[in-house]
């Protein structure tokens, strides 16, 4: 009976520091904490492209993702409510055979608006999302502009070089706490300093602590 009491009162803090109102540089938020992170599952989507340039092309892909695990019990927003987002990625695809291509993507997303459940209008007009949205981009190019971090070491005999160009609203007194990362000319995606060391999707650890290693030396 104790165990099943604990267990209770344990979800309900979950809910209830899920809801809650936090605050974020000025901005306040409820959901998930700043840090904290969803995994997804995808069913077999619908991935359509057409050629407008040779290097230009349009997407439109519809599929239903899954959460790894539940959601605390009461928390979240209520069924029904939307979500647009746009995201900002690198797709690396390589042929396997005549048919068949494995795929990664790597990058952000930043939501532009939000509809409730029982709303029929969404939390910004779309002249607002284009502000939104140009702001953002602006963002982006600043700091593709600024000089990244310098990458060069040794790793198992393979000899690095690259750039680690850091995520400015992770910044904190001059200190980027996480970084889209380039290496002999190929983007593995985002580093991320944590709690428990530095930390990246799909990349085997010891690459990872070596790549880190770099970037603490540069704040050093």
């Amino acid at each position: 009976m104790e165990t099943k009491t604990k267990t209770a009162a344990k979800k309900k803090d979950l809910s209830a520091s899920y809801n809650r109102y936090k605050k974020y540089g000025g901005q306040q938020y409820t959901g998930m904490q700043i840090g904290r992170g969803h995994h997804w599952h995808y069913d077999e989507g619908d991935w359509k492209e057409t050629k407008i340039t040779p290097d230009l092309w349009e997407i439109s892909y519809a599929v239903t993702k899954r959460r790894v695990g539940h959601a605390p019990e009461n928390s979240g927003v209520p069924v029904g409510t939307e979500y647009q987002w746009y995201i900002l990625s690198h797709q690396h695809v390589k042929k396997l055979n005549a048919n068949d291509y494995s795929t990664e993507m790597t990058g952000l997303k930043f939501k532009l608006a939000h509809k409730r459940a029982d709303k029929e209008t969404w939390s910004a007009k779309a002249p607002t999302q284009r502000k939104h949205l140009i702001q953002f981009l602006r963002d982006i190019a600043d700091q593709l502009e600024k000089e990244p971090i310098h990458l060069e070491f040794e790793y198992e005999g393979k000899e690095y070089t690259g750039e680690a160009v850091p995520i400015s609203e992770t910044c904190t007194d001059d200190i980027c706490y996480e970084a889209d990362v380039s290496l002999n000319d190929e983007d593995l995606g985002i580093i991320r300093c944590a709690k428990s060391g530095w930390k990246m999707d799909r990349m085997e650890q010891g690459l990872v602590d070596a790549i880190g290693n770099e970037i603490f030396l540069y704040y050093e």
